[in-house]
Order: structure tokens, then C-alpha cells, then sequence
């Protein structure tokens, strides 16, 4: 009995250790892979620091953070699947059988996840061909704001009240970018009729000069004012169109500045700014003959 006892021990002790060598094998490989995942990040971070400071413009260094957040996360999703193959291993879960039937799998998810397969193929051309960088401002389809983050599923947007829009890049058919080169500040300016347009016109010419030479605005405006000239006859203005080149993303607080000075200076001109006016045409009252027989 006291043999029999002993082996039953023996084998005990000789599962517990197992079992506790398992788990200490687990725990290795979920610390040695959070050390690589950090390690990873921080190397590519550095990278990325390193790469934007000899980079000389704004786009470049705002493209090279963008790409740095995409490589960050390949890099963790790489590790933890590795990390993840390998504990299944420990716990005695054969990984071949799954690797054999991943592309079973992978054929059926594929016909469901369609959508996702997109986002990603067009998430990665978007960054590829730079067409959205972290700090743009972009409108996607009914979608329009400032770029906040750039991933492989999604592009994540808040617009001017602070709303925050997450777009697939697959339901992303078009980019309209706001923020590249340069922008132009289009301003649409009414006088009304009586007003000699020649005169608004040469107003208006001296208030863009005038920003031009404030050191607060000159490095946003990035040439003269370009006059278009009468855009359109409205129901109660004349139209003028011009436009300032711009420094990107400038072309909202030009156009605020610009018609704040404009409608001073229209005031001291004396230049009309209309307003919706409506002209009624009552016609003349015609006497019946009953009327004038009394008047007789």
C-alpha cells in the first residue's frame, strides 16, 4: 500500500511540476513579447523622431508620424500573434490542424468580411499614395474635419464642433484635401446697385494690400489679391469674386480677417452693403361709374 502510495505521489508531484513549468513557459512568453512589442514601438518611434528632423516640411513630418502609428501597430499585431501561436502550444492545443484549416477558414471569413478586407487594401493604399496625413483637414464623402488618426480600418475626423467621425476607408470614394501646398481664399463680396463697382473693386484691392503688409497675416497670404471681378447679379447685390493664395489650412482666418477690415472700410467709403429688399407695385385705383355719377 505504501508503494502504491509513493508512485501515486511521485506521478502527482511529477504533473504539478509540469503543469507549473507550463505556466511558467506562458508567462516568459507573454513578458518576453510585451518587452518586444515596447521595444519594437520604441524603435520605430525613434525612427520616426530621428527621419522627421531632416525632414524640412510640415507634410513631410506629419506623413512620417502618420506611417510611424500604422508601423507601431503591425508591430504589436505581429508579435501577439506569434505570442498568441505559441501559448496555444504550451497549453497542448495543436497548432497545425489550425494552420491547416486557416485557409477553409480564411475562405469563409473572406465571403463575410468583405467590407473589412477593403478598409484594409484601401487603408494601406491611402497611406501608400499619401493621400491623408495626421493633421489634414479632409472632407470624405458627407464627411468633413481635421484628420486626428490614420489606420489601416478607419480615419478618424472631428469637425468644427468638435464631433468626432470614424470613416471605413472602404466607404472612402473620394479625398477632397484642404491642407496640401497652398489654398486659396475665395471671398464673395455684395454691393448694392447704386454702388460704382469700379470703386468697391479698388476698396477692396487696398484692404488686401493693406493685410499684406500686417505682420500677422503676411506669412499666411502668399500673393496678391486676385480680383475675378462681378460673379453674378443677385436679387438685391452685385457679386464680386476674388481670392488671396494662401499657406494651407489658412484660408478660413484670411477670409474672416479679410471681410472684418473689408466692412470698415466699405463704412468709411460710404459703400452700401445691401440687404434682402422687396418693392411692391400697387396699381392705381380706377373710380367705378356708379362713383362718378355720385360725384356729378
Amino acid at each position: 500500500m505504501s508503494g502504491l502510495q509513493e508512485m501515486f505521489s511521485a506521478t502527482h508531484l511529477q504533473g504539478l511540476g509540469g503543469v507549473i513549468a507550463s505556466g511558467l513557459r506562458i508567462l516568459v512568453i507573454v513578458v518576453v513579447a510585451w518587452l518586444a512589442i515596447v521595444a519594437a514601438q520604441r524603435a520605430i518611434r525613434g525612427l520616426r523622431i530621428r527621419i522627421a528632423s531632416r525632414l524640412g516640411d510640415r507634410e513631410s513630418v506629419q506623413r512620417a508620424e502618420t506611417l510611424g502609428r500604422v508601423f507601431r501597430y503591425l508591430a504589436a499585431v505581429v508579435v501577439s500573434l506569434v505570442a498568441g501561436t505559441l501559448v496555444l502550444s504550451e497549453l497542448g492545443v495543436s497548432v497545425a490542424p489550425i494552420l491547416g484549416a486557416a485557409g477553409v477558414v480564411g475562405l469563409a471569413v473572406g465571403f463575410g468580411a468583405q467590407s473589412l478586407v477593403k478598409d484594409f487594401f484601401t487603408g494601406f493604399f491611402l497611406l501608400a499614395e499619401d493621400q491623408i496625413r495626421q493633421g489634414d483637414v479632409v472632407k470624405l464623402g458627407d464627411h468633413a474635419g481635421l484628420v486626428e488618426q490614420v489606420t489601416l480600418r478607419y480615419v478618424q475626423l472631428r469637425d468644427y464642433d468638435g464631433h468626432v467621425h470614424f470613416v471605413p476607408n472602404g466607404s472612402i470614394s473620394s479625398v477632397v484635401n484642404m491642407g496640401r501646398g497652398h489654398a486659396q481664399a475665395v471671398v464673395d463680396v455684395g454691393v448694392a446697385y447704386s454702388v460704382d463697382v469700379d470703386a468697391a473693386m479698388a476698396t477692396m484691392q487696398a484692404v488686401a494690400a493693406e493685410m499684406r503688409r500686417d505682420p500677422n497675416q503676411a506669412a499666411r497670404i502668399l500673393g496678391d489679391l486676385e480680383m475675378a471681378g462681378v460673379e453674378r447679379w443677385a436679387d438685391s447685390a452685385v457679386v464680386i469674386r476674388a481670392r488671396f493664395k494662401v499657406a494651407p489650412l489658412e484660408q478660413w482666418n484670411v477670409r474672416r480677417e479679410y471681410l472684418r477690415r473689408l466692412k470698415n472700410a466699405f463704412d468709411r467709403a460710404g459703400i452700401e452693403i445691401p440687404f434682402p429688399q422687396l418693392t411692391l407695385h400697387r396699381p392705381a385705383r380706377r373710380p367705378t361709374v356708379g362713383t362718378d355719377a355720385l360725384q356729378s
